[in-house]
């Protein structure tokens, strides 16, 4: 992984701390940076990386400094999950063309992830999820894809890259992409032609105030992401002032315990926070808040260290059921109290504590309904 330094800057400390000294307990002291060497990689659970290419927002400034400002805040976070070993890998080069800052990202995210790393990306406006699902359709790989944005981008009409990049992404050939769902849209702004093309193709769609009052009903939908897109535009303007787009939206502990959620997956291997602009940020409280963000993807990475492999019957509670005449089986982790779901084909996907109460009840649940549809 070496030849990765050649799509790579580094980064220099100074320029983030303030010539502050970081104490032992906070992650400034604990994570290992490219600076003036690449880092060895062989231990490392967790690789961060920075993304300054903004073209995609129809701008003519092709830089950002939003990954540095993100690192300002996320250094100075206590480390609490020792066992989750951190890299900072420095800002993945700008390329003469958008295109080529795409195919920069896709190599890092490809190299990283084949070789078993979490790769965490900051920075950067949101069409450059296109190049992080790239990596994975480099390797023809079938992936699960969430992305949570207020905003749904497959406007044709708009010229903007990343307000339409999802149209490539979701029906380009060949397409690697096995299931899709977005979250947190709000629909104001999304035209009902949108939402009509995501139920045509079987992905699942959830607004944001459903998010809000059912927030525990997306732990089973990250828990089977491959992929995670967070578009800062989700976060309401309170609680994420660089947002001024949406003045409602997804409060500041929502988003952190969906990217909780998306660490306790066994499946995600990359993450991506875009959409930040350190211009519009007022006392870097959104830096501060995509920072806590963050802690709490490396908390449920600790936690998914924690978790039995659902072969491992003897950690899980077995509940047999009958709803219509199909015979299913629920496990419940005794380790973290999750639940999953027996399909007709002998898989499990994961589930809810509700989906079980419909099926004790005789009723089938939508989200055991929304899998057979797509099989």
């Amino acid at each position: 992984m070496d030849q990765l330094s050649d799509f790579l800057d580094p980064v220099l400390l100074r320029e983030i701390n303030d010539d502050e000294l970081y104490t032992n307990g906070q992650l400034g002291r604990h994570i290992q940076l490219h600076e003036e060497e690449f880092p060895e990689l062989d231990n490392i659970t967790l690789v961060i990386a920075g993304i300054t290419e903004n073209r995609g927002n129809g701008n003519f400034q092709s830089t950002t400094k939003a990954a540095n400002t993100i690192r300002k805040q996320l250094y100075k976070l206590h480390y609490w999950h020792t066992e989750v070993a951190i890299a900072d890998i420095g800002n993945i080069k700008c390329g003469v063309s958008l295109q080529d800052s795409y195919a920069a990202i896709r190599s890092v995210v490809s190299t990283l992830t084949a070789n078993g790393k979490t790769v965490l990306l900051i920075g950067g406006s949101h069409d450059n999820t296109l190049a992080q699902y790239a990596a994975y359709k480099e390797r023809e790989m079938q992936v699960h894809v969430s992305c949570i944005d207020a905003f749904v981008d497959l406007s044709q009409e708009n010229p903007v890259r990343s307000k339409n990049f999802l149209m490539d992404m979701l029906t380009g050939e060949p397409n690697f992409i096995a299931h899709y769902n977005h979250l947190a849209f709000q629909s104001y702004f999304v035209h009902p032609n949108m939402l009509e093309t995501l139920d045509k193709l079987r992905f699942d769609f959830y607004r944001a105030g459903h998010v809000s009052a059912s927030l525990e009903e997306m732990e089973p939908v990250l828990r089977n992401t491959d992929m995670l897109s967070f578009d800062i535009s989700a976060i309401k303007y309170s609680d994420a002032p660089a947002n001024k787009e949406c003045p409602n939206g997804l409060t500041g502990v929502e988003a952190c315990t969906l990217t909780k959620f998306a660490g306790m997956s066994n499946n995600l291997s990359s993450i991506g926070f875009y959409g930040y602009d350190p211009e519009a940020d007022q006392d870097d409280l959104t830096a501060k808040q995509i920072s806590q963000m963050v802690w709490y993807f490396i908390d449920g990475l600790y936690k998914k260290l924690q978790e039995s492999d659902v072969k491992d019957r003897d950690n899980f509670n077995e509940y047999h059921t009958l709803f219509g005449e199909v015979d299913t089986l629920f496990l419940q982790s005794k380790r973290t109290q999750r639940w999953w779901m027996q399909m007709p084909d002998e898989s499990f996907i994961p589930c809810s504590p509700a989906d079980y109460a419909l099926a004790s009840r005789n009723e089938i649940p939508e989200r055991w309904l929304r899998v057979q549809e797509r099989n």
